[in-house]
């Protein structure tokens, strides 16, 4: 049987995992009884947010054919978990909503395609849709692609119409995998890996060349460690052991490593008796983390569970950089790299789900480099490791550049956002009569935190964006410290433009003011760059009525009770410490 190895792209929300549904449907891969809605998304998270966070693939057999398919995320932050799939296929169904049109991630998705020379099979999705513009999409698609607008299917994968054409076009256009495997040494390339209880470290592998069989001897040519495989299979959609996997088919190899991190995605798998005959493949080039963030477990006892987890989650999610470290207020725990908000968030949740762990995760920052009046240079990722402002001779951040898609009538709107984070506007063009194209230049800092969410607001969810990182560039950032009750909390600092300082100060400690529990004794909330105290609010003290015993007798007993308490309170405000609750943390991290 000849094989094609495929994936789908698309923007978030194109209809990406409806339409792998119905290919096992139509394919018999699923019995009918087994089916649910996004079956491929077997995360509880994913099923929750309609979203898909992990790659998935999956082994259908349509006619004489055998056909791997990787369903991928369409959400930016999982950017690499696409270009690992497109690295372990030869072709890729381009899905486009007849409602949506092209949207940012579409066009980023489609580059990716091309540099790995991937035939691409264009599609229009949800034509059943009283919304449905076919006529305006197609031109979009074609002066994307270039492509004949005869060429590309329209398809409704949520009632299966033209699906079955669709499977026709894959196994007609797709190249065929490479299956000789005589006089070939075994090369393997490791696209994605999850830890089993049972079967250890299982990788998920594209064999380039070659055959492997359970029980023979292996080795990883990154990490140089030999193993023995337990058991090879492939995925229909769930583990399914078959005798051997050879050339050009996608599976898995259980290999019995209890040690995470020999595994690593992006190695090379080879029999050990072959390890000095074959070069490593290319692999895939670690992708730059964009946010960076701490994860300290709430329970300091609970820093031995953190740490195995991350140790999972790294293997799960290849694009989480890791750091241990110490911080005055959390203790123990990690400096995170993640590629967005949204993978942020969505690991933070993992964790509290998978390993039943509760966190506090310090408000996200980015890199800077630091240079000191001294001459020294520092890389800087945490506020807490900015020096102090009369030490720093120069400060540089990283730019990125974003492509903005949106209809026409919101460009205005979308204007005055981008001014507000800094944005340079490049260039702007129209693609078909009323949707937009515009290419800006901004600071990483500002595209971070919350410009993706205030976008898809003003835009009414129409607007998309995909960003690149470009070069460092002079900066005019500070720290700003939050002092609580004279004391710095470290996990709030911030680093931020200087001429937003006043404003990010008042609106940080009016949010601090609702979050921080009364007190016997009134506690300022002060917040300040350098020595210069820019904003401050007061919790007022909880009020007991130490009077209240008190009948009749002359008032100086009562004043002298009132005194009694009121230096009890000065007393207490010079020693009594604040405990913040993690939802504090929380809520001002998502400023």
């Amino acid at each position: 049987m000849e094989i094609r190895n495929f994936c789908i792209i698309a923007h978030i929300d194109h209809g990406k995992s409806t339409l792998a549904d119905r290919m096992l449907e139509l394919t018999h891969t699923v019995e009918m009884r087994n089916m649910q809605a996004q079956l491929l998304d077997s995360m509880e998270l994913e099923r929750e947010k309609g979203i898909t966070i992990k790659l998935q693939p999956v082994r259908m057999e349509y006619r004489d054919y055998i056909l791997n398919l990787i369903d991928t995320p369409g959400h930016v932050d999982f950017q690499y978990e696409v270009s690992r799939s497109l690295k372990a296929v030869e072709g890729a169904i381009l899905l486009v909503d007849a409602t949506q049109g092209v949207q940012a991630q579409t066009v980023s998705n489609v580059y990716f395609a091309l540099e790995q020379n991937l035939e691409i099979i264009p599609v229009i999705n949800k034509i059943d849709l009283p919304a449905a513009d076919v006529e305006g999409v197609t031109k979009e698609i074609v002066n994307l692609l270039g492509v004949d607008p005869k060429d590309i299917l329209h398809i409704s994968a949520k009632t299966g119409k033209g699906v079955i054409e669709l499977l026709d076009r894959v196994c007609e256009k797709v190249p065929p995998a490479k299956t000789e495997i005589k006089d070939k040494n075994l090369r393997a390339l490791i696209f994605d890996s999850v830890y089993d209880d049972y079967k250890g470290v299982v990788a998920y592998v594209r064999v380039v060349e070659g055959e492997i069989k359970q029980g023979e001897s292996i080795t990883f040519l990154g990490t140089n460690v030999d193993d023995r495989v337990v058991e090879v299979g492939v995925f229909k959609p769930q583990f399914t052991a078959t005798k051997s996997l050879s050339a050009g088919e996608i599976g898995y190899i259980a290999t019995g490593l209890k040690d995470i991190r020999q595994a690593r995605v992006g190695d090379t798998m080879t029999k050990t008796d072959q390890k000095h005959l074959v070069t490593p493949l290319p692999g895939y080039a670690i992708p730059q983390p964009k946010v960076f963030a701490g994860l300290y477990p709430v329970d300091g006892s609970q820093f031995h569970v953190l740490r195995e987890a991350m140790s999972k989650l790294e293997l799960n999610d290849a694009s989480i950089s890791v750091h241990m470290e110490r911080s005055h207020a959390l203790g123990q725990g990690f400096r995170c790299g993640f590629l967005g908000m949204l993978h942020l968030e969505i690991i933070q949740e993992r964790l509290r789900r998978e390993f039943g762990l509760d966190m506090v995760v310090t408000t996200p920052s980015v890199l800077y480099h630091v240079k000191l009046t001294s001459g020294e240079a520092l890389d800087v990722h945490t506020p807490d490791a900015f020096p102090d402002p009369s030490f720093v001779e120069s400060t540089e951040e990283q730019w990125s550049k974003a492509d903005i898609l949106l209809p026409a009538k919101y460009l205005g709107a979308v204007f005055e956002v981008m001014q507000q984070h800094e944005g340079i506007l490049k260039t702007q063009e129209y693609l078909g009569t009323d949707r937009m194209l515009l290419k800006y230049e901004l600071p990483l800092r500002e595209l971070v935190v919350d410009l993706y969410d205030q976008l898809k607001s003003v835009t009414s969810g129409y607007g998309s964006l995909s960003y690149d990182v470009l070069d460092w560039r002079p900066a005019d950032v500070v720290k700003l410290s939050i002092l609580l009750n004279h004391e710095p909390a470290e996990a709030l600092s911030v680093i931020i433009p200087r001429h937003k300082a006043e404003a990010i100060g008042r609106s940080m400690v009016a949010k601090l003011k609702d979050l921080v529990p009364q007190q016997l004794f009134a506690v300022p909330i002060q917040a300040a760059v350098g020595g210069k105290f820019v904003a401050r609010e007061t919790v007022t003290a909880m009020r007991k009525d130490v009077t209240a015993k008190l009948y009749g007798g002359d008032v100086t007993r009562k004043r002298k009770l009132l005194d009694k308490q009121k230096k009890g309170k000065k007393k207490l405000s010079k020693t009594g410490s604040i405990d913040l609750p993690p939802e504090a943390y929380i809520q001002i991290l998502k400023r």
